[in-house]
């Protein structure tokens, strides 16, 4: 006789049909109660450190049930990062276009949306948590190709991203150092996680901002 479990049910289709909207959206929140949880998790003692067993615990389900929601922790890992990367791009997304509605001069703009940025991370808590994707890349060999993709594409985007700000500004000064536009960008996103790193490291949250705005003077003595 087959015995079908929440998971089973779940692949077969006959457990949505029969769940309510409530029940629905009561799936969605224990979902997102159990990524904060592993987020804090792994930010605190690593992904290999971070069990199904303590989360489940955490989260006040069965094993079974975290399984019905993440079929295994590779499917957990890739849910931590997408959410985290759409959080970041959201935060991105926001002071570039606040800088861009304040200026219209492409090097203005970009001092302005590091200036915002930092603001936004000197309100972090004290012991704020850190970076998803260099936790990860520090733990490659927990994880399958998929997730090694993921992280690998996240920082291949961030640098596309600052490389877009930098050309824009290009086209309107000319640097006074002869330089190669993906490695800026690449200090940007270094001086980002590195703040966070040693922010972390030492407990001080003033670091984060501290380094954004010495990447904003640096942006400003290479293009004035």
């Amino acid at each position: 006789m087959l015995l079908l479990g929440p998971h089973n049910l779940a692949s077969s289709g006959l457990l949505v049909m029969r769940m309510t909207s409530s029940e629905r959206r009561t799936g969605a929140d224990m979902r997102e109660r159990l990524l904060d949880l592993a987020e804090d998790a792994v930010l605190a003692k690593g992904f290999g450190a971070t069990s199904v067993e303590e989360l489940a615990a955490e989260a006040g389900i069965t094993k079974n049930g975290f399984f019905y929601h993440f079929p295994n922790k590779n499917a957990l890992a890739l849910a931590l990062l997408h959410r985290y990367v759409e959080r970041d791009d959201a935060l991105f997304d926001d002071v570039l276009a606040r800088g861009r509605e304040l200026s219209d001069d492409p090097l203005e703009a970009f001092l302005i949306a590091l200036k915002l940025l930092a603001e936004a991370t000197a309100d972090l808590p004290e012991k704020f948590p850190g970076c998803l994707v260099a936790t990860f890349c520090y733990q490659e060999r927990l994880f399958d190709l998929e997730v090694h993709a993921l992280y690998h594409k996240i920082v291949l985007d961030w640098r596309s991203r600052f490389r877009s700000c930098l050309e824009a500004i290009c086209e309107h000064y000319d640097p006074r150092e002869d330089i190669d536009l993906d490695s800026v960008a690449d200090m940007i996103s270094t001086a980002i996680e590195g703040g966070m790193v040693l922010g972390r490291a030492t407990g001080d949250s003033k670091i984060l901002p501290a380094q954004i705005e010495m990447v904003r003077i640096c942006i400003r003595m290479l293009f004035r």
